[in-house]
């Protein structure tokens, strides 16, 4: 279903995709397993952003002891926060492609 769409609906699939095989029967996350999808799927984003406070914030809330689980939509919004602060987004904006 995926071969006729652009790369950046792939892209969105992917993150779906990703997100499911990691929830809950529920389609949740608890919050240490999102920080762990992050560490282990999302590295070269959030790599070296350690002291930026934005950072701190959203993954201190991660570390919070609590019942309380992320959804999908949720869990877009911290992918694009982070990708926003990242490092890398602008390493990524310098490049041009030839298409």
């Amino acid at each position: 279903a995926l071969r006729k769409v652009s790369d950046l609906e792939k892209a969105f699939a992917t993150a779906a995709l990703v997100y499911n095989n990691y929830a809950d029967s529920e389609s949740k996350l608890s919050k240490s397993e999102t920080k762990s999808l992050l560490q282990s799927q999302f590295w070269h984003f959030i790599q070296g952003q350690e002291n930026k406070p934005k950072y701190q914030e959203i993954i201190s809330s991660l570390d919070e002891e609590s019942e309380n689980k992320i959804n999908f939509e949720d869990f877009m919004i911290l992918l694009v926060s982070l990708t926003l602060m990242s490092d890398l987004l602008q390493e990524i904006k310098n490049v041009k492609t030839t298409k």
